[in-house]
């Protein structure tokens, strides 16, 4: 089972708004066995909508789309798939009835709220309970097109709540399985050569994929087969990775597809240990990052931005001897930051970051991508130095990395 997904409208190809629908569609497909082949974005022009359309109808069982179902004029999708299907639009009373219960939230009754109620006459049409917007499914030769709203809330909504279990209910769709490694130490290139014989001899229902991050590389195996072979690809997944673990020993640090900052949360919980964070460089965002994880309050207390030198002494304790002969990009400094903030916000253990993010700042002896890391736990402080310069974004989150990378490797 294979799908497609267009999404449309003019802000998303002038990159004024970020195109999430996608790959939450892709998600939830993936989840069902339905592999999504091609991504399409078209401008709010009626000959592209169809060029992309027809296309898409040509490879693909199942076409979803979002976009371009709201009252102004821009949005075109209705009547251009009522071209496209030779249908016209038609006064809909459920629909109707729908438009008046959302607009009842305060908005007043017009023309155009009132337009939201006209849908193509044949395809069958599905009610936004969150929206004013309408859903229409159209089928031609076994094939599916779905028009949904752009809005990511509704889609997401729509998406779980009808489209994924109407698609169960019509077609008989692939068992698909994933399993996904992080791993450290290794650049993608030279990993790719340590696990080339491995690779080659994976049985033909399994394929391997790199997805490479800042620091780390995930290794994710996808397997494949005929509806209610679940169980006979989990086996065959879990044996390839038992081989893979042999291989690559230690340097396999998460089976689970975590983020590290969830890895970390996950055994700080589990030992009872809380954390802080003494930040420079990376300016709180490893807070920032431990923070979004549910329930972060049980094991994290909290961060200082120690930005100035001025704050890494009056705060973090840092000693204005360290800063002068060793300077505030130094493994010296980031032990006793670490220390200070274990000491100022009284927790188990903590993560201290200070480096030259850029663009300037650097020097012969510490160029631009120069970042020291601490991390300590009962007693134990643990540095690295960052040399790699991507570029100041990259810079802080490759740092970012490795701090928590350096701390999971301390808590386990």
């Amino acid at each position: 089972m294979f799908a497609e997904i267009i999404t449309i409208g003019d802000e998303l190809l002038i990159g004024q708004v970020i195109d999430t629908n996608s790959a939450r569609m892709g998600r939830e497909l993936n989840k069902v066995g339905i592999e999504v082949i091609r991504v399409v974005s078209v401008r709010d022009r009626s000959e592209e909508i169809i060029d992309a359309v027809d296309s898409a109808m040509k490879r693909a069982d199942v076409v979803l789309m979002t976009g371009g179902l709201g009252p102004t004029k821009d949005d075109i999708t209705k009547q251009t798939l009522c071209n496209y299907f030779h249908t016209e639009l038609v006064f809909d009373e459920a629909v109707f009835e729908n438009v008046k219960r959302v607009l009842s939230r305060g908005v007043p009754m017009n023309a155009l709220n009132q337009s939201q109620a006209l849908v193509p006459k044949d395809c069958l049409v599905i009610n936004n309970r969150v929206g004013s917007a309408s859903i229409s499914w159209f089928e031609r030769n076994n094939k599916v097109l779905v028009s949904m709203p752009g809005v990511p809330q509704e889609m997401t909504t729509v998406m779980s709540e009808e489209i994924i279990p109407r698609l169960c209910k019509k077609f008989r769709t692939d068992a698909i399985v994933h399993k996904t490694y992080t791993v450290k130490n290794h650049p993608e290139s030279v990993l790719a050569q340590e696990l080339e014989s491995w690779e080659v001899s994976l049985p033909q229902a399994i394929k391997l994929a790199y997805l490479p991050k800042l620091g780390l590389i995930r290794l994710r195996l996808t397997g494949r087969g005929e509806h209610g072979q679940e169980e006979r690809i989990k086996l065959l997944m879990d044996q390839e990775g038992a081989r893979l673990k042999a291989i690559l020993g230690d340097d396999v640090i998460d089976e689970n597809d975590v983020p590290l900052e969830k890895a970390v949360g996950d055994l700080l919980r589990k030992r009872k240990a809380t954390l802080s964070t003494a930040e420079s460089c990376t300016g709180g965002s490893i807070a920032a990052r431990l923070t979004c994880v549910p329930g972060s309050s049980d094991y994290f207390k909290g961060s200082i931005v120690a930005y100035a030198n001025e704050v890494k002494v009056n705060v973090l304790q840092v000693s204005p001897q360290t800063l002068e002969e060793q300077g505030a990009v130094s493994r010296q400094t980031v032990i006793e930051m670490v220390k200070g903030a274990m000491n100022t916000l009284k927790t188990d253990c903590a993560i201290a970051t200070s480096g030259i993010a850029g663009p300037g700042g650097g020097t012969d002896e510490k160029p631009v991508g120069t970042v020291w890391i601490a991390a300590a736990y009962k007693g134990e402080i643990r540095t690295m130095k960052q040399e790699s310069n991507r570029g100041r974004e990259m810079n802080v989150e490759r740092a970012g990395n490795n701090a928590l990378l350096l701390l999971l490797e301390l808590l386990k």
